[in-house]
């Protein structure tokens, strides 16, 4: 018996682009969750026309991302961003994912990819590989699936201001992490407007401090 899907996805003023990770999202026919965190620009209504179920909570990935959960009706969970959108054929390798048994205490991710056609955007698509092979460090723009048995089983996503995946992925353990066979195109804006090096040095700088044990509260003024 196929087993449900809910994809849950949370925004803050994501107009611009939550329309076009909508319409990857349709190829697998499951239920979505918008999880908004105060939008200015529409977003809870441009989601809701175009079929998701709109779930209100305060700002903060963390915070967004659990209410998701605890809103979605699936068996199975995929968090993703609004800005992230996967590559054809994912549905596919997703449902082959789930329908293993063994699965349903694993958890899968997609591999990262950019809308840029630049080297420096195939230099961090290297990099971020290089991650998540080493350290076992899957980020949040990379799409997360996993059973909601799993998921209610480590705790689920924690109210944190940032490194929320982090967080999560680092309780699942290199174990318990699966890549999938298939890219989640991520917009690449940020590295273009604030430039490609400094927006990596800072993601790294937040990683750093994250394990160092400074709060997250105190990250996400770098981070932003």
């Amino acid at each position: 018996m196929e087993q449900s899907l809910t994809i849950i996805i949370p925004t803050l003023n994501a107009a611009g682009c939550l329309e076009a990770t909508l319409a990857a999202c349709a190829e697998a026919r499951a239920s979505v969750v918008v999880v908004d965190g105060g939008s200015r620009d529409g977003t809870p209504d441009l989601a809701q026309s175009l079929g998701a179920t709109v779930v209100r909570s305060p700002p903060g990935r963390g915070l967004q991302l659990a209410a998701g959960a605890a809103a979605a009706p699936g068996e199975w969970l995929l968090f993703l961003h609004a800005d992230t959108r996967p590559a054809p054929g994912w549905a596919a390798a997703a449902r082959d994912f789930m329908r293993v048994p063994g699965n349903a205490g694993r958890a899968a991710y997609f591999t990262f990819a950019l809308d840029d056609a630049t080297p420096e955007a195939r230099r961090l698509e290297r990099l971020v590989a290089w991650r998540c092979r080493v350290l076992a460090l899957p980020y949040g723009d990379q799409g997360l699936l996993l059973s909601r048995t799993l998921y209610d089983r480590i705790g689920g996503f924690r109210p944190l201001p940032l490194m929320e995946d982090v967080d999560l992925v680092r309780r699942l353990g290199r174990r318990r992490l699966v890549a999938l066979p298939v890219a989640a195109l991520t917009s690449a804006e940020r590295w273009r407007r604030e430039g490609w090096r400094r927006r990596s040095a800072r993601n790294l700088a937040c990683l750093s401090l994250w394990f160092l044990g400074v709060p997250p509260s105190l990250i996400r003024r770098l981070y932003a």
